[in-house]
């Protein structure tokens, strides 16, 4: 492994390169925020990504579409504001299966992303992600790895070993965080009702955001909790230090918090570093369905953006605009229903504030009789188990589309409930 600066490992990349990044705050920021400075000797590379943090000027800058095309497993902000640049492209994906169908598509002649100084075996940490890198880096011709001695060393499936990395940048910048938002009064009488339906000893998966941090915060008091998860956030931390999650009636990983990547404040990042008890897994392994069911009790709790009264979930576009990505919300929501006494949930607000053509504020019901045209599915109706609104639960699972049109109505916002059953009835979906 040989050190060099940002700059140099920048010259590596040629025209028509794929490049692959590490995902979220894995990434490679010296990399990445420089990147467009060669853009002016290259063509066509292709930047794969995922929840990309970093807002570089390669990503942003619509003078640098020739250079690089940036095709990406999961959406963030800034990949939608840039979208239009016409250079971004969605690659649809179950996260499970994201790298090995990619690596089926192009094989990247360049890997980039961050690690821990290397310990006195030579082992680094790849630190905050494992959902396609270690498998990327396997493949990839050339790696190149940030050494940045503030990232937590992690433990799980995610070693590297220095004669397995060609180039070092030395860095020192702080860790990316996700503040720790708190939630709402309509994410609160959500995290509620999900709560309740959770017992003891029960496995959970969280999502991101403020439907999960409160679900989070409203499990403190519960008693042996397990965590097999996507994604470790500063919620399911809480739940560790609280002794409400342990781990200790598992079937597979006992007495581990398993997931395979984390994203949090510097609370989080303290707390995995360094702890045997947080693992952090190859994402094909723990995001596989199969996997998950082996956890008796297993709980995944996920959002959507909008659903129809058959129960299709939108969850990664608002009509054809892609807004974020499939993630591994069907990786866990059907792997928990595999699971035995296993239950998933998707939640949502029973209401969203829109503007119209005349650019005024609307408000409309998020259970609808058909989703936006375009819309993406990323949840089919035959895997929806129960939906949750502010309104109450929607148990869906087996239920006829009658019955399952006349659950999502009683959760729906009462001012739409009337409107929402005569569509059912003119649709033909209650008769």
């Amino acid at each position: 492994m040989k050190t060099i600066t940002a700059c140099e490992a920048l010259e590596h990349i040629k025209s028509d390169m794929v490049v692959v990044s590490a995902m979220a705050a894995a990434e490679p920021k010296e990399m990445l925020k420089n990147l467009h400075k060669i853009a002016h000797k290259v063509k066509n590379v292709t930047i794969t990504n995922c929840l990309p943090i970093e807002v570089g000027e390669y990503l942003t800058n619509p003078d640098y579409k020739d250079s690089f095309n940036i095709e990406g497993w999961f959406y963030s902000a800034a990949m939608r504001k840039a979208h239009k640049n016409g250079n971004i492209s969605f690659i649809p994906n179950h996260l499970h299966l994201a790298g090995i169908k990619r690596l089926h598509h192009k094989k990247p002649h360049i890997f980039i992303g961050t690690a821990t100084p290397p310990n006195k075996h030579g082992y680094m940490s790849l630190s905050l992600s494992n959902v396609y890198e270690k498998r990327m880096i396997e493949h990839a011709e050339t790696v190149i790895l940030e050494i940045n001695p503030n990232y937590p060393r992690t433990f799980g499936d995610l070693e590297i070993h220095v004669d397995d990395v060609d180039y070092a940048i030395e860095t020192g910048h702080p860790v990316p965080e996700l503040p720790d938002t708190q939630p709402t009064e309509k994410d609160l009488k959500i995290g509620g009702y999900i709560a309740k339906m959770i017992n003891d000893g029960d496995c959970i998966q969280l999502g991101i955001g403020g439907i999960p941090n409160a679900v989070a915060a409203s499990l403190l008091t519960k008693k042996g909790l397990g965590i097999h998860t996507e994604m470790f956030t500063t919620g399911l931390m809480k739940l560790v230090k609280a002794g409400a999650a342990t781990g200790k009636h598992k079937q597979i990983n006992k007495s581990k918090h398993v997931a395979a990547f984390a994203l949090g404040t510097r609370e989080l990042y303290d707390f995995i570093d360094d702890n045997p008890s947080v693992l952090i897994m190859d994402g094909n392994w723990t995001n596989d369905p199969n996997t998950i069911a082996q956890n008796h009790n297993q709980v995944s709790i996920n959002t959507t953006l909008e659903i129809d009264l058959t129960g299709q979930c939108a969850s990664e576009s608002i009509g054809s605009k892609q807004y974020s990505g499939t993630g591994g919300q069907t990786d866990t929501a059907t792997g928990a229903q595999r699971s035995k006494n296993g239950r998933s949930f998707i939640a949502l607000y029973s209401t969203a504030t829109v503007k119209n053509q005349q650019n005024e504020q609307n408000e409309i019901s998020k259970i609808t009789p058909f989703l936006k045209r375009g819309a993406i599915v990323s949840l089919s109706r035959n895997d929806v188990d129960m939906v949750v609104t502010e309104y109450g639960v929607a148990e869906l699972r087996g239920t006829s589309l009658k019955e399952r049109a006349t659950e999502l109505i009683s959760i729906a916002h009462p001012k739409f409930k009337d409107s929402l059953y005569q569509q059912a009835k003119e649709e033909g979906i209650i008769v």
